[in-house]
């Protein structure tokens, strides 16, 4: 038996694993409005390609934008599930950067975070 595909198909499969994330160091002054949600609990933001989420007082986990199963800028914290999640294809990894499922094996960059009083440092 023969299988014919017409059209053109594309594939979730990528070989290329380039999509970690680069090289970050920054700080911000938590007391700084622009800042606001990452002092709720559950509270997240996107800056300079790094989601960073507030995920229990005085604890903040950070991770590339890009997640690793085929590059997309898509990566959201998920409060509820206390979890990061890419809205392209569903990858979904926990607060160590493990895939906890088929599109997110390749597990996610995690980036260092410090805190000293209101300054959180976001590091490599």
């Amino acid at each position: 038996m023969a299988t014919y595909c017409l059209g053109s198909l594309s594939s979730c499969d990528d070989e290329d694993d380039d999509y970690i994330g680069g090289e970050v160091d920054f700080t911000l002054d938590l007391d700084e409005s622009a800042y606001d949600a990452l002092n709720t609990l559950g509270g997240f933001m996107r800056i300079n390609k790094v989601v960073i989420a507030n995920v229990s007082e005085g604890t903040f986990v950070a991770v590339t934008q890009i997640c690793s199963h085929q590059g997309a800028e898509n990566i959201t914290f998920r409060s509820l599930n206390n979890d990061f999640y890419c809205t392209q294809h569903g990858a979904i990894f926990d607060l160590d950067g493990k895939g906890l499922n088929s599109t997110g094996t390749k597990g996610i960059l995690i980036y260092n975070t410090s805190l000293s009083g209101t300054l959180l440092r976001v590091y490599s």
